[in-house]
């Protein structure tokens, strides 16, 4: 009698394996920095073997700047009609779906504003993820309702408001107890009139 075959591993489809991998990557960033992380940490934590790593990235420059392309593109959605109840998103609902955006994704920020390591190519990237923020913000209050903010005052006003909000976030890292809709509404106290005008 021919005994029983091994329990098979399930496949997983390649977009599966991808986010697993990705998944993996964005925690070894976020805790060892891009120096200290290393593939076969990564491979290991995604339960894959280097070889198939390398089916779905090159390297692991590769890995870190397909996460950093991806904070940057997610950027534009907080602003986009739909936010809200209304057609124009509220300022509330903006910084509600940022923040869980942003504790879902808290290794977006560590890589960003914590981590210094890579090469020249590495810190243009990161640089441009901070300019893309900059960028949403200067058309988002230039659009605003009321008198507005002087043009003249649009591209250090985004700025500010991105660095603020980017340093609640890494604070909120570390006092993770604190309640999302406390840091909501914080930062809507402070944001109100800068957004109004």
């Amino acid at each position: 009698m021919p005994s029983a075959s091994p329990a098979r591993r399930t496949r997983l489809a390649p977009d599966e394996r991808r986010a697993l991998i990705v998944d993996a990557a964005a925690r070894a960033f976020a805790e060892q920095g891009y120096d200290g992380a290393t593939l076969e940490a990564i491979a290991a934590a995604a339960g894959v073997t280097k070889p198939v790593l390398y089916r779905h990235f090159s390297s692991k420059k590769d890995m870190y700047m397909a996460l950093l392309r991806r904070h940057r593109d997610d950027l534009p959605t907080f602003l986009e009609p739909g936010a809200s109840a209304g057609p124009e998103p509220d300022l509330h609902a903006i910084l509600d779906r940022w923040f869980a955006y942003a504790r879902r994704n808290s290794h977006g920020w560590r890589m960003l504003f914590r981590d210094r390591g890579g090469d020249a190519e590495v810190i243009a990237l990161r640089s441009e993820v901070e300019a893309r923020a900059r960028e949403v913000l200067v058309v988002w209050l230039g659009s605003r309702p009321g008198p507005g903010i002087p043009a003249t005052e649009l591209e250090p006003t985004a700025e500010m408001v991105r660095a603020g909000l980017a340093g609640l976030v890494l604070w909120w890292i570390d006092h993770p107890d604190t309640p999302r809709e406390d840091l909501v509404a914080a930062a809507e106290r402070l944001l109100g009139p800068v957004v109004s005008g």
